[in-house]
């Protein structure tokens, strides 16, 4: 019994985690994320893999549609239909079980997910006229970006969100962006 305490008190920590990341994402977008874009990079559960399994951007991202959010989301790796099929599933509560595919295909939730999320093959055209950027897997390459170019292209005031603190947030400060990251303090430009 307390084994298996202790490994459900860590899948409540990054529930958590997850839901509190949203929220900080809601709160600095005052308040609402109502019909706002946010560009999501990052769906795999860590770089270098298309696997999505227990992915907290799975999370993220229904926390945020619950809001009715619209997101577009980039993943060097994740395909439409990974990405599509798996947000069906999580806000259908059919995660990880079995689930009538014609009934989830009808329900309001996929509804949802169908009108609220694009899929894009371009981290630039992700980002553009996009509110924040939130930065959900570690992929390496997300470090390489061109952020100003990124910035311009953004609604302002622009925001990123890191999820994984693997970008260099003084270097974000300093083009204008209103940042955050995990485990770190929050910065404005």
């Amino acid at each position: 019994q307390e084994v298996a305490d202790y490994f459900y008190g860590v899948i409540q920590i990054n529930d958590f985690q997850r839901k509190r990341f949203a929220q900080k994402v809601v709160h600095k977008l005052f308040n609402t994320v109502t019909h706002k874009k946010i560009a999501v990079f990052g769906f795999a559960f860590k770089k270098d893999t298309g696997d999505t399994r227990e992915s907290s951007s799975i999370y993220i991202c229904k926390y945020l549609l619950e809001e009715r959010a619209m997101l577009t989301i980039y993943d060097p790796e994740v395909t439409e239909f990974q990405v599509t099929d798996d947000l069906k599933r999580v806000m259908n509560d059919a995660y990880g079980g079995d689930f009538f595919a014609a009934r989830l295909e009808q329900s309001e939730h996929s509804a949802l997910v169908a009108s609220n999320v694009k899929v894009e093959s371009d981290p630039y055209e992700a980002a553009k006229d996009a509110h924040a950027v939130l930065i959900l897997t570690e992929w390496d390459v997300f470090k390489t970006y061109d952020y100003k170019k990124i910035y311009d292209s953004m609604k302002k005031p622009a925001f990123i969100f890191d999820g994984r603190s693997i970008l260099d947030l003084e270097a974000l400060k300093n083009i204008g962006y209103d940042t955050y990251a995990i485990g770190q303090a929050d910065t404005k430009p």
